[in-house]
């Protein structure tokens, strides 16, 4: 993959500044996550030598950042097979399939969502080159209803509306074990590790270092397996990995999820039936999925309403799991 190579001088106002913090404002639009991960896969220098994201820069430091393609600014087109549940000239909505990026990052360059829609339509500028339309976002392994906007007019108006909870977001999830509570209100906030930056934890609000986010995820009970439950999730708050943290932290990590809950997954799946077994690792991810989604529709103001069914794995173990209902 073809490199750009930027440079910069720590200016005598710029010291004290955590190295991802000073380069994200230098690179803007690029985020602190993006700095972070190249970091950690040594492409920042300091002064000729690799540095961690979170090394203090100081007034006269020499800042060396290798760039992948993607994240130089310039975003291609490139065709992409796209399931759109609604279009119209103000905004689109698309079924995400699981394993697709939504936007380009370190190490995915063309094969995005984001990718995909730009050959399809124009979008509106959103949160700069490298994120245009996009109003909320989906990890890549979970699959679902996601909003892009055309318009700028419509970014704004739909941003500020799940700002303000006006658009209902409800989840599908299968997670380990039974679940005994028939609705769980999870308030927990939530911060990205330190030590990995790529992790979120939920951490108590009086936790020591930088002020976790307030984060609340509305759960509700739809089916129990011997092993397994179903629920749904509905998002109250919007913050990275929020219902994969927030059930891994009551005990009931998601199915299939590469990060949060690995220890409990190990054994549970030692009590699996060779089919059960054979069924969750066909999973290409997390066993989560947008499955509805609501808001009012940011030009005539028409309530606007979809739903999804699970993406083809997901739906095979759902319904495999659904002749052993508890």
């Amino acid at each position: 993959m073809t490199e750009t190579t930027q440079r910069f001088r720590v200016e005598p106002r710029e010291e004290g500044r955590r190295l991802d913090a000073f380069l994200s404002r230098r690179l803007a639009p690029i985020t602190r996550s993006q700095v972070e991960k190249l970091a950690h896969a040594g492409k920042v220098l300091v002064n000729g030598r690799a540095a961690p994201p979170g090394d203090r820069v100081k007034a006269g430091d020499q800042v060396t950042i290798s760039l992948p393609a993607p994240l130089t600014g310039v975003l291609a087109p490139h065709v992409l097979p796209l399931e759109i549940v609604y279009e119209d000239d103000h905004l689109l909505v698309v079924n995400k399939p699981p394993g697709l990026a939504v936007h380009p990052g370190v190490g995915q360059a063309t094969e995005t969502l984001v990718n995909a829609l730009i050959a399809h339509t124009s979008l509106a500028q959103g949160r700069g080159p490298l994120r245009p339309g996009i109003v909320h976002r989906l990890d890549r392994f979970t699959s679902g209803l996601l909003i892009a906007a055309k318009t700028d007019q419509a970014f704004t108006d739909l941003s500020r509306r799940i700002r303000d909870r006006e658009v209902e977001r409800r989840y599908l999830t299968l997670v380990w074990g039974v679940v005994k509570e028939d609705r769980m209100l999870i308030d927990i906030p939530v911060r990205r590790l330190l030590q990995d930056p790529t992790r979120v934890a939920a951490v108590p609000r009086a936790a020591p270092g930088a002020p976790p986010l307030a984060a609340t995820t509305d759960v509700s009970t739809l089916n129990r397996y011997p092993t397994m439950t179903l629920l749904e999730a509905k998002l109250l708050t919007g913050r990275t990995h929020q219902i994969r943290v927030h059930l891994n932290h009551v005990g009931h990590p998601v199915v299939g999820d590469p990060v949060y809950g690995l220890r409990r997954a190990r054994q549970e799946k030692r009590a699996l039936d060779s089919r059960t077994l054979a069924l969750v690792k066909a999973l290409p991810g997390q066993a989560l999925h947008a499955h509805s989604l609501r808001f009012q529709h940011p030009a005539t103001e028409q309530e606007l309403s979809f739903s999804v069914p699970p993406p083809p794995a997901m739906a095979r173990l759902l319904a495999h799991l659904g002749k052993g209902v508890i």
